[in-house]
């Protein structure tokens, strides 16, 4: 594949696990990337991947001069075209400027937008033959357009002009074509994981009382209040647990409804720990527990089945992609302690072998699917196929 100029956008620097692995990836392999948004802290890539970061309104303001005076010098009629459209949108600010005018100076070949919601904030770049692709993860497109009605009518009015749609999950692709997406536009790439960084370990023992852990930041979509009801009905049993969620320290309705329910010391409550510190804790528990109401695909539980731990979770968004129940995990109706429930005793009533049995299955069904290089090859020929439209 001949190297590409790719913007890839989500407006962080440096950004989520599959951003950074997908630039990493993507730089490896050739292409020139651009990084543009916030600069939260430096951080050396290797290939050519060049930051166009600032941290404050000093930084800002630097950018506003100098991409200002580059434009006006070599692209000067590009520069008049954009302020147009911004006066056009009210949307003719400094603070935008500043943002907008080192992509357009700098005029990558693609423009990966991250987030669906900013979608409204970018089509421009199609006005100077920049390919827009969006990636449709999480709540933006599962909750954010059902709950509020500006961002359903924002995608029903810009879907249809966006040149191409990353899913992280065959669901959630289904999703955004209610919004006007195309289906021939869409593609399904599933975040890639390194397995040599991930070993598969047998575990030597199941733990009594059980080990269960949810890792996961501290929003209803996430649907621990469902998991806590579960385990007050797992102690009304006398069945031994010990379950901890990671990422919710201070969460003051989790905390009064885990004493309500009598679970305080069975309960624990942790707040974000480094990533280097969550593949320890997935390895030492013998549940990793999703209760989520919606999901593009977790990444904690493809993490999980790489390390060798079982998972429970909801069936919920794409997890049925990933997760067969019965066979390499167990899926649960949403919203359903008793299920969740009871899926946790099954996994304690396993033998040590059928246990790990199950275990090496859902390591094998995934090194396939979510391989770091199917994750980069799959989001290459999507970007081939974009710029193939052009031909």
């Amino acid at each position: 594949m001949v190297p590409k100029k790719i913007a890839v956008y989500s407006g962080e620097i440096p950004s989520t696990t599959f951003v950074e692995r997908l630039v990493e990836g993507l730089a490896a392999s050739g292409h020139e990337l651009y990084l543009f948004g916030q600069l939260k802290r430096r951080k050396k890539y290797s290939g050519k991947v060049i930051i166009v970061g600032c941290k404050n309104k000093y930084g800002r303001s630097w950018h506003f001069i100098y991409y200002s005076i580059v434009l006006i010098l070599f692209k000067n009629r590009n520069k008049k075209k954009l302020d147009r459209i911004l006066t056009q949108q009210k949307k003719n600010t400094i603070v935008n400027k500043a943002k907008y005018y080192p992509v357009l100076y700098h005029h990558p070949d693609i423009f990966h937008l991250q987030w669906a919601k900013s979608v409204g904030d970018w089509i421009w770049v199609q006005e100077f033959g920049i390919k827009l692709i969006t990636s449709l993860r999480g709540t933006h497109i599962t909750i954010s357009p059902v709950g509020d009605d500006y961002w359903a009518n924002l995608y029903r009015q810009i879907f249809p002009r966006i040149d191409g749609f990353h899913a992280v999950s065959n669901a959630i692709g289904v999703i955004a074509e209610r919004y006007g997406a195309e289906r021939n536009k869409i593609k399904t790439v599933y975040s890639g994981l390194d397995f040599q960084k991930l070993t598969f370990l047998s575990k030597d023992k199941i733990n009594t009382p059980l080990k269960i852990v949810s890792i996961g930041r501290s929003h209803w979509v996430k649907g621990y209040e469902y998991a806590l009801d579960a385990f007050s009905l797992l102690k009304q049993q006398q069945f031994e647990f010990e379950y901890t969620i990671i990422g919710i320290e201070a969460n003051e309705e989790l905390v009064i409804q885990r004493a309500q329910l009598g679970l305080d010391s069975d309960v624990h409550f942790v707040s974000q720990i480094p990533f280097d510190s969550v593949l320890p804790t997935i390895r030492g528990a013998d549940i990793v527990l999703l209760s989520s109401v919606e999901e593009g695909i977790a990444n904690v539980v493809l993490e999980a089945m790489a390390l060798g731990t079982l998972v429970v979770s909801t069936d919920c968004g794409g997890m049925h992609e990933v997760i067969t129940d019965g066979e390499n995990g167990f899926l649960v109706p949403v919203r359903n302690p008793a299920a969740m429930a009871a899926a946790i005793q099954k996994v304690a009533g396993l033998s040590l072998t059928d246990y790990h049995k199950m275990c090496l299955t859902a390591r094998n069904s995934i090194e396939n699917r979510h391989s770091y290089p199917k994750m980069i090859a799959d989001m290459e020929d999507l970007y081939q196929t974009v710029l193939d439209k052009l031909l």
